[in-house]
């Protein structure tokens, strides 16, 4: 399956999120309460039958579409190149005439379309990360035709999903659904904009629960793709990227985000993000900036008959325990190698995707129940979750500083986590705004991209970067990273 997925991710690439396929790719506490807004967060799941006769799609559709909104977005062009700065630069001030120097060649400003959903009456948005990755502008159209301006709140590119924002007040918002009750057969309704056709539902059912192996891996490590995906018979296809998967009570079940497809255009069947998953991601996107995800520190293999035998397992139901990460939680609770997983919070995990989804639920310093088979016999356990550092602390994402420079005639802010990654970073600044008339816009240095030393020394935030320059007059040396993903050193 996985191979045959793959031409859909292709074109999600290449036309920059136009298309449904991403190339990436947890319940919550009112601690993580988005304001005094009315929001997902602090309206109750809908505990009344599901209004109408079974197929009756009317009052979810009623209820859902206000709520889906159609985002769309510009990137400015790329450079197909760029090369070191040229000594010409000292005479004429425009680069070698000879086509050395700071000349390149760009390519044409790309336009995307996707969906979003709003999940609060004062313009918290969660949509995929594949929709507004890279995105210079982004345009949200709700349902009654306003337009306001978006901003990106962070993104996770794990779980292939983002927040955006826009400011406005008293919105329509979905509520949070139960994917976990969500049942294979149920009925379901997706709603996004196909294809620029704005607001338009399509209904289908549950196919499966807990889908993985559905989103190519990173080869190289980029991102790690969190997956347990709810596959759907509903009809998707490009630019319902980011809309809302809803059950016939119109709650949020589900971000859609890729489809099976050879061509790149729906085949068959859909996959969605959990709302577990949506509500957690979210919440923690807009309290801290970046996703707090507990571990167990344990290595894991899902257990089958053949494994069974091998290590003489005495079941076939659950996960297989393998080792254990340095400062392993698990491991320290009383875990060991051979144990085998069967639930997490009285919850079986028959499959790798049900454990990593439910541990990804939880941050870290929370207390999650494991039992384990152990030569035959159930034992329990209290596990203490910790971050990848192997601690419990809370690690906050961006802050959102920027700072300004004149002397470049550019603002600078910070890198978030998914910058960090994606460009191979541990520090630096990012470039996110450019004057016309500018220092960098006369050499072509483009909006987007990263900065990690100024006259050979190490930027670690925007403040640091102004105080690197203040002072500074004649030429500098910028080093960094280009959109590009490239490497630069310029001397302007």
């Amino acid at each position: 399956m996985k191979n045959q997925i793959k031409p859909l991710l292709l074109v999600g690439l290449v036309s920059s999120g136009l298309t449904l396929g991403a190339y990436h790719l947890l319940n919550i506490d009112n601690s993580s309460s988005i304001g005094n807004a009315p929001s997902a967060f602090t309206t109750n799941v809908s505990s009344v039958n599901v209004p109408g006769n079974p197929g009756e799609f009317t009052f979810a559709a009623e209820k859902s579409t206000p709520a889906v909104v159609h985002i769309k977005t510009k990137s400015a062009p790329k450079s197909m190149g760029r090369q070191f700065s040229s000594p010409f630069d000292d005479f004429f001030g425009f680069g070698d005439p000879f086509g050395g120097g700071g000349q390149q060649r760009r390519m044409q400003p790309q336009e995307a379309s996707g969906s979003g959903v709003i999940i609060s009456a004062d313009g918290y948005i969660v949509t995929n990360n594949h929709v507004v990755e890279d995105a210079d502008e982004i345009t949200v159209v709700l349902n009654d035709k306003r337009e306001f301006k978006g901003k990106i709140i962070s993104t996770d590119p794990s779980s292939d999903l983002a927040v955006v924002q826009i400011k406005a007040e008293n919105l329509p918002f979905l509520t949070f659904g139960d994917s976990d009750n969500l049942r294979v057969g149920e009925w379901v309704l997706a709603v996004g904009n196909p294809f620029n056709l704005e607001s338009t539902v399509t209904a289908g059912i549950v196919s499966a629960k807990g889908r993985q192996n559905i989103i190519d891996r990173d080869p190289e490590g980029k991102t790690n793709p969190l997956e347990s995906f709810i596959q759907t018979d509903a009809a998707v296809n490009p630019g319902n990227s980011g809309g809302a998967l809803v059950n016939l009570k119109g709650e949020l079940v589900g971000i859609n985000t890729a489809i099976y497809s050879r061509t790149g255009q729906f085949a068959g069947y859909s996959f969605a993000v959990p709302v577990s998953i949506v509500k957690k991601v979210s919440g923690d996107l807009i309290k801290y900036g970046n996703v707090q995800r507990g571990y167990l520190g344990v290595q894991i293999i899902e257990v089958n008959s053949k494994l069974a035998e091998e290590k003489d397992l005495k079941t076939t139901n659950g996960v297989y325990v393998g080792g254990f990460s340095e400062n392993s939680a698990g491991k320290e609770a009383g875990l060991k190698v051979n144990d085998v997983i069967t639930k997490v919070d009285g919850v079986e995990t028959k499959t790798s995707a049900k454990l990593m989804e439910i541990v990804n639920r939880k941050r870290p310093g929370e207390v999650v129940d494991v039992t384990v088979n152990r030569d035959g016999a159930n034992k329990e356990f209290k596990v203490t979750l910790r971050n990848l550092d192997g601690n419990t602390s809370i690690v906050k994402g961006s802050t959102g500083e920027t700072s300004k420079s004149d002397f470049l005639g550019a603002k600078f802010g910070t890198l978030s986590q998914a910058d960090k990654s994606k460009y191979k970073v541990t520090a630096g600044v990012k470039v996110t705004e450019i004057d016309a008339d500018g220092r960098l816009a006369m050499y072509g240095i483009e909006k987007g991209v990263v900065i990690t030393k100024i006259n050979d020394k190490a930027v670690n935030s925007p403040n640091e970067a102004i105080a690197a320059l203040e002072g500074k007059k004649g030429r500098i040396k910028l080093e960094g990273v280009d959109v590009d993903g490239s490497r630069f050193i310029y001397v302007l």
